[in-house]
């Protein structure tokens, strides 16, 4: 006669069998990546360690899922931050002294620095033999958003050469990044400032020539970095931690790879860009030292800034904002 299992025996296998499902579905949850909504604030070579660490997989190494959208302005990128829209941006510094000084309630704080100071290179519209700073007095000078790094350090850089921001020459800062090429293209002001690639595709085109550096006269001075809400960065310390990691990492990579090989991992980034051009900028961009070494931002570095804010009028010297309070160093300083 055939003995037919006991109702026990049966219940028994199934709550072993449902252990299991559940043990493999907690397995798998603690294992899928996680995902971070970012945004960067233009897209430009100026940020090439990013684009090398999405590409090259470093933050799947880490476990992270990153989804990238770019705000066309650090006033935008800080937006969608306080709102909660974005996990984690890349903007100037500057943006976070304003915050800390307002009444918003969400404080965001950098944690991780991505260049060593501005990439942004001046073109003259006229083919320029012995450059001097003295040739923009009194000419129109296409800046960026009043307040914003841009604007700042080249103010810096006028008044680092003998220039008076305010009234030697006429900065214009009321056309939108995406705009700006055209309104050159369109004739309007004498000298601008553009970010790689754009600066190399309009002097390949005939429409200027660049005749310095904005970075270079300025210094080692952080200007973009990687900022998160304070209550992001309290409840996602790993999410955080492996970010910075990858983010090193390939800053590593970036100090000693072959332009050729880096052009490859960025073209996918910048499609009517060719190799052979990305090349040319990532070469003209390692000469002024633009990147940073590791993702440490330095206390010297956000002084000599804010003295820049407080030169220009942006920042009162009363309301200076401690390092502490607008920049953590744990993630940076384990990573290393």
């Amino acid at each position: 006669m055939l003995k037919l299992p006991s109702r026990r025996n049966a219940a028994h296998k199934i709550l072993i069998a449902f252990s299991a499902l559940l043990l493999s579905t907690q397995a798998m949850a603690d294992t899928a990546p996680t995902k971070v909504r970012y945004e960067e604030v233009v897209r430009s070579v100026l940020y090439l360690p990013m684009y090398v660490a999405l590409n090259q997989g470093y933050f799947k190494d880490v476990g992270l899922d990153v989804s990238m959208k770019t705000s066309q302005g650090t006033d935008k990128g800080m937006t969608a931050l306080l709102s909660g829209s974005a996990d984690i941006v890349l903007i100037g510094p500057e943006a976070s002294i304003y915050v800390a000084n307002s009444e918003s309630p969400v404080k965001p704080k950098v944690f991780a620095g991505l260049t060593a100071t501005d990439g942004f290179l001046l073109l003259a519209r006229k083919p320029v033999k012995n450059f001097s700073w003295d040739a923009l007095k009194g000419h129109k000078v296409m800046s960026f958003r009043p307040g914003s790094n841009p604007d700042v350090f080249l103010e810096a850089a006028l008044r680092k050469n003998g220039l008076n921001p305010k009234s030697d020459v006429q900065l214009i800062s009321n056309v939108s990044p995406a705009a700006r090429a055209g309104a050159w293209m369109a004739g309007q002001a004498d000298y601008a400032i553009f970010l790689e690639p754009e600066a190399s595709n309009l002097e390949k085109g005939g429409n200027g020539q660049v005749v310095a550096s904005i970075g270079k006269e300025v210094g080692q001075i952080d200007f973009t970095s990687f900022t998160a809400t304070d209550d992001y960065l309290k409840k996602n310390p790993k999410v955080v931690q492996d970010w910075t990691n990858a983010i090193l990492r390939a800053q590593k990579y970036v100090q000693t790879a072959a332009p050729a090989d880096l052009a490859k991992h960025i073209s996918s980034y910048f499609p009517g860009v060719s190799e052979p051009e990305l090349v040319a900028t990532i070469e003209r961009y390692r000469q002024y030292n633009i990147w940073k070494k590791d993702p440490v931002v330095r206390p010297e570095a956000m002084e000599s800034l804010q003295d820049m804010l407080v030169a220009s009028g942006l920042l009162e010297q009363n309301k200076r904002v401690k390092y502490q309070q607008f920049v953590v160093t744990n993630f940076a300083t384990e990573a290393k």
